[in-house]
């Protein structure tokens, strides 16, 4: 999809004619526009429209606020997504807040009201791969790949808290490898500091990265390998961050119980995988 190339702007510099060309191809995208998140060709560059849609269900977090619950870690606890444009305001916003950072996210092109519209962050035709798509293809392939990627994980993690800010849903499938091996950071629906202190959005993402990542590890025969750079990680944050993550450790104490039977679930299995890195 792309804009006839009689279209013109008669005024602004070249700067708000640029804004305003991507305002109306984002305006274009979202009149046809049935996906959530679409991608298109603009300028020879593979972009994203991200149109707003009514909050749906987030099952992948249904454990998490179980185990908030239960353990009383508010840092687990789902933040409330409204969906809509509410949504679409909050990302776009994280994005240009993360960027001013110097943090690798996708740059926010345009804005309506209806959605916006977002680089993409490799190259056209190229994936960015998560880690966590990576890790599942290497568990048995590569499992020494598998704790690398998960090192990059942790480090790419790092990169945020220590300009401090954090993620809003720190989970391995929101972090991209882009082709220069740069790990960057998408998903920003939600923001965690509307709710919570900064350690405690600091926690939440650490403790969703490793919920997302331990079973990998397990899978892979890499969990007791990868106890070293989890305890080095953490040995380096704020003594703040290491005793909310002690706290977070002992009240989930009680996932050791957990059968390591498959036929309870993955979610079961990414818990006590999780708990058993922690306690680590």
């Amino acid at each position: 999809m792309n804009l006839p190339s009689e279209y013109e702007f008669e005024t602004g510099d070249a700067n708000d004619r640029g804004l305003s060309e991507a305002t109306e191809f984002l305006r274009r995208c979202l009149s046809s526009q049935t996906d959530t998140v679409q991608h298109y060709l603009w300028r020879d560059d593979q972009v994203w429209a991200k149109r707003a849609v009514a909050a749906r269900p987030r099952w992948h977090f249904w454990l998490l606020g179980l185990l908030a619950s239960a353990v009383g870690l508010p840092a687990l606890a789902p933040v409330h997504n409204p969906g809509g444009e509410h949504a679409v305001r909050t990302e776009a916003r994280r994005l240009r807040e993360l960027a001013s950072r110097g943090l690798r996210v996708p740059a926010v092109l345009a804005e309506l009201p209806g959605g916006f519209l977002m680089e993409h962050l490799g190259r056209p035709g190229q994936p960015t791969p998560s880690l966590a798509e990576e890790m599942n293809e290497h568990t048995r392939a590569d499992p020494q790949r598998v704790l690398a990627l998960f090192r990059q994980g942790l480090q790419a993690t790092a990169r945020v808290h220590a300009v401090g800010t954090c993620l809003s849903q720190g989970f391995a499938r929101n972090l991209v490898r882009c082709p220069d091996g740069v790990v960057g950071y998408v998903d920003f629906e939600d923001d965690p500091q509307a709710t919570m202190s900064l350690a405690q959005c600091q926690l939440r993402d650490i403790l969703c990265y490793l919920h997302s990542s331990a079973v990998y590890l397990m899978e892979a025969g890499q969990l007791d390998a990868a106890r070293a750079p989890w305890r080095e990680w953490l040995s380096a944050r704020t003594p703040t961050l290491q005793l909310l993550v002690a706290d977070s450790a002992r009240r989930m104490r009680w996932l050791r119980h957990l059968p390591q039977d498959r036929r309870l679930g993955r979610d079961l299995q990414r818990a006590r995988a999780a708990w058993a890195l922690l306690e680590g």
